[in-house]
């Protein structure tokens, strides 16, 4: 069957759509949706099943990072160490275009980690992704819709063309920018940007 396309608003997600995407999720289904930097590839955190499905389209390496979207900061600590360091980061620039990697938690699946210590994170500024993990109940494990190593699909019609038996549903808020987040490591003992992206690097002071 081919990908269901659904039209959504990136600032008023109708709840309906919302609860609609949060029941393929917890099916083992995967969905595009928007973010407030790139469209992401989301899974649910605990179906092994639709992990297992995102390993295969990505064709990626298994120890490669994958994150995972929270809806606030109280909820992050719930799966990853957060130092106060680290909070005040996080509590600084959040929700916002950023990508954190801190200490995983015991909570963390241990198919994310690959014997990584580390997971991502994400709180990003926007309503349909947020709205997603509330709706969910839990993170929701989000990567990048593939496109070689450096390039990011923009167009939701391209990505149903593309991955129209790969992927269940498409939330499509239009062409999106090119600019995934910005990556930066809180696991050490300073701050360090991995990939420059979305999200300003001067709060960090790098």
């Amino acid at each position: 069957m081919a990908v269901e396309i659904q039209k959504i608003d990136l600032n008023h997600p109708h709840k309906r759509l919302l609860q609609h995407a949060v029941n393929i999720l917890k099916d083992g289904g995967l969905i595009v949706y928007p973010t407030d930097t790139i469209y992401g590839l989301g899974a649910d955190l605990f179906n092994k099943g639709a992990i297992e499905r995102i390993f295969k389209l990505k064709k990626t390496s298994r120890r490669k990072l994958l994150s995972f979207i929270c809806p606030d900061l109280a909820a992050v600590a719930d799966w990853a160490y957060v130092p106060t360091s680290a909070y005040r980061v996080l509590r600084r620039v959040t929700p916002g275009k950023y990508t954190f990697v801190l200490r995983a938690g015991k909570l963390v699946p241990k198919i994310l980690l690959q014997k990584r210590p580390t997971v991502g994170v994400r709180i990003p500024d926007s309503a349909v992704a947020l709205g997603l993990v509330r709706e969910l109940g839990r993170p929701l494990l989000s990567t990048s819709v593939p496109q070689g190593e450096v390039d990011y699909y923009t167009d939701p019609l391209v990505i149903a063309e593309t991955f129209r038996h790969d992927i269940d549903l498409i939330l499509d808020a239009g062409i999106l920018a090119n600019l995934p987040s910005t990556i930066v490591d809180l696991s050490g003992s300073a701050p360090a940007i991995i990939r420059f992206g979305a999200g300003a690097s001067e709060p960090f002071g790098l």
